[in-house]
C-alpha cells in the first residue's frame, strides 16, 4: 500500500488505517471497496479529529496472501479512481 502511495498509520498492528484526510474522500472509497467485495470502514469525525478521516482495515489470520494482495489491487483501482493516487 505505502509503494502504491498511500500512507498507512502505524507498523506492526492488525489494523491498518489508510489515511485521507477528506471525510467524503474516506466514505466514498470506503463504499466503492465494498462494490468490489473488500469490507472496509471509512472513519472520520467525530471519530476521528478533523482533518485525519481514513479507512480502517484489519488484517487477520483467515487472510491469505491472495486476499491481501486483491485487497491491495482494489485500493490502488479505487484511490485513482477518486484522485487519491496518480
Amino acid at each position: 500500500m505505502k509503494a502504491a502511495g498511500f500512507t498507512i498509520s502505524g507498523a506492526g498492528h492488525p489494523i491498518c488505517p489508510v489515511m485521507l484526510g477528506d471525510a467524503r474522500l474516506a466514505s466514498r472509497m470506503a463504499d466503492d471497496m465494498l462494490k468490489k467485495g473488500i469490507f472496509v470502514i471509512g472513519f472520520s469525525y467525530p471519530v476521528v479529529p478533523k482533518g485525519k478521516a481514513r479507512i480502517r482495515v484489519q488484517i487477520s489470520a483467515v487472510h491469505s496472501e491472495e486476499d491481501i494482495d486483491r485487497c491491495v489491487e482494489a485500493f490502488v483501482e479505487v484511490g485513482r479512481l477518486h484522485g487519491a493516487l496518480p
